[in-house]
């Protein structure tokens, strides 16, 4: 389907500046949750059934025991809420569908298991929806076969679905099983101009995310990136808009590499690695837009050198912090010079979740949908002065500078849902191989800019298959955010769905979770940070087994 694009931004060096025009204002906003206004009545009305079989003593849903519970959605009503606590979701497989044709795998598999997750009391499903699989061979043409079929599984299951607008690159190459690159025509932009990819100091590009430095620009075929975005994004609207706020109650929109708000300092995969405490990571400054940008910004303020490139001795990405010039505790990160780059790098990236946000927001008005974006969980260094990896990451959060109150300020702004992966990770553990990492000091800091700015969260899950006390440390940090406030609005995304999770131990683990999640009285318990928290739910899964192929 062919979608008519606004005309086409001129290229000047003055309009990357970001303290320009079109800047990132910061002010201070009143912390109360944010409601989207109710949809028209334009949208047609949907009829579900479901049958499951239900106890009816303590509202677990069990395909061994109960009578049937069968409930209808019509026009403007939603489902009826089941639990009070937090819900649940569940991210679906990257291999879901084939990325050469969009064709949905394993529909049996996916079927069964998507019955057993409804069963065990989870709220919906997380779909990632590739931009290289639904816009694959030309600009405007859009295949959502294979992501029809799972909204409709999903609405037969009973299941709701949060859709992921997935602008990134999937795994490390054709090689990979999970590999799903950038539609092949951007990718021949990227041959024909390379500096549309990120590049570092070394003139090393990085392709799993359009750079932000040409985020107006009309260099995708005569549409900008943020063009092509939104008119993706448009066209899912108009092809899915009887299920939203019905069935898809959630749009998540990527805005970035592995789809967070960041730069890639590193590659994606890497961050997944073991030693990856060592990476300080990159400045991604060096393609042509983004260095237009910086260099416009000097001459603004009369330092013409402070814009020919990023800094120096920031060192290798392996470096300890402390023997690097820049990133010391009394390094150049704390002079004006660092202090103007940094603010600098970290502007160009709010002001890049800006323009998506503003668009996103304008796109699904009145749809009722939740609209939510992702922060990355950047811990490694977090107990040093300069806080390097985040850094590079584009997160201008020092020992002394919050640099994620900005970026909730605007999500609050635009009424978005902050998400945030993580949540199980506990220092105690992390520390026995990195004395400086932090993730609950990140991820409290990062949870009190929300609540101060009022707005949602979503958790995720960092390890594959989270062990006991794992769960037990999402349940602690979920109650941190929800502590005090009067309507708590949080939310869990297991990732992701696969044959471990339906063996017997960790379905086990996940269903006691879930059940803990949707308990009310646990987040109504008294805040206690002085140990671990215990609950004594009794619970037996009665699905197991359910696997892949």
């Amino acid at each position: 389907m062919a979608i008519a694009s606004p005309p086409a931004s001129s290229f000047s060096a003055s309009s990357l500046c970001c303290t320009r025009a079109e800047s990132t204002r910061f002010v201070p906003i009143t912390p109360q949750f944010f409601h989207r206004p109710r949809p028209s009545n334009h949208l047609r009305g949907l009829t579900l059934s479901s049958r499951l079989r239900s106890s009816g003593t303590d509202g677990f849903v069990s395909p061994e025991n109960g009578e049937y519970l069968q409930y209808e959605l019509q026009h403007g009503f939603s489902r009826p809420q089941l639990r009070k606590g937090s819900p649940v979701f569940v991210t679906l497989p990257i291999d879901t569908l084939t990325p050469s044709s969009g064709q949905m795998k394993r529909r049996k598999a996916i079927t069964q298991s998507l019955r057993a997750l409804a069963l065990a009391g989870v709220e919906g499903v997380v779909m990632e929806v590739w931009w290289g699989i639904v816009e694959r061979e030309k600009p405007r043409v859009y295949d959502w076969q294979g992501y029809i079929e799972i909204v409709a599984m999903a609405k037969r299951c009973g299941l709701k679905v949060r859709a992921v607008m997935a602008f990134h690159q999937c795994g490390t190459g054709p090689s990979d099983p999970y590999w799903i690159p950038l539609p092949q025509w951007v990718q021949e932009e990227m041959v024909k101009d390379p500096d549309i990819a990120f590049s570092d100091r070394f003139g090393r590009r990085n392709m799993e995310y359009v750079s932000l430095g040409c985020d107006i620009l009309p260099v995708l075929q005569g549409r900008s990136p943020i063009q092509a975005y939104s008119d993706f994004m448009r066209n899912f609207r108009d092809t899915f808009g009887p299920f939203l706020g019905v069935v898809i109650t959630g749009i998540h929109v990527g805005m970035g590499p592995a789809g967070e708000l960041r730069y890639p300092s590193c590659p994606s995969q890497k961050l997944t690695w073991p030693w990856r405490s060592r990476e300080l990571g990159e400045f991604q400054c060096y393609d042509k837009y983004m260095l237009a940008s910086l260099n416009a910004c000097a001459q603004n303020i009369g330092m013409c050198e402070w814009g020919n490139g990023g800094p120096f001795g920031a060192s290798n990405l392996m470096n300890n912090p402390e023997q690097t010039e820049f990133f010391n505790s009394d390094g150049s990160w704390n002079t004006l010079y660092g202090q103007f780059f940094l603010k600098w790098y970290s502007g160009m990236l709010i002001l890049h979740g800006e323009r998506i946000c503003r668009e996103t927001e304008s796109i699904f008005y009145g749809t009722e949908v939740n609209i939510s974006a992702k922060v990355a969980g950047i811990h490694w260094h977090y107990g040093t002065e300069s806080h390097p990896s985040e850094l590079t990451a584009g997160y201008y959060n020092t020992s002394a500078r919050d640099g994620y109150l900005p970026i909730a300020r605007m999500f609050g702004r635009y009424g978005f849902t902050m998400c945030c992966s993580g949540f199980e990770m506990q220092d105690a553990e992390e520390r026995q191989t990195n004395p400086v990492s932090s993730p609950e000091g990140f991820l409290q800091q990062l949870l009190l800019a929300t609540r101060a700015c009022g707005v949602p969260l979503e958790g995720e899950n960092s390890a594959i298959n989270p062990d006991d006390g794992s769960f037990q440390q999402v349940l602690k940090m979920a109650r941190f955010y929800s502590d005090g406030l009067e309507k708590p609005s949080f939310s869990f995304n297991f990732v992701r769905m696969d044959k471990n999770l339906f063996e017997h131990q960790n379905w086990v683990r996940f269903t006691r979770f879930v059940r803990e999640m949707s308990d009310a009285r646990f987040f109504r318990a008294k805040l206690a940070f002085g140990g671990d928290i215990s609950l004594s739910l009794a619970f037996t899964p009665a699905w197991t087994g359910m696997g892949f192929a």
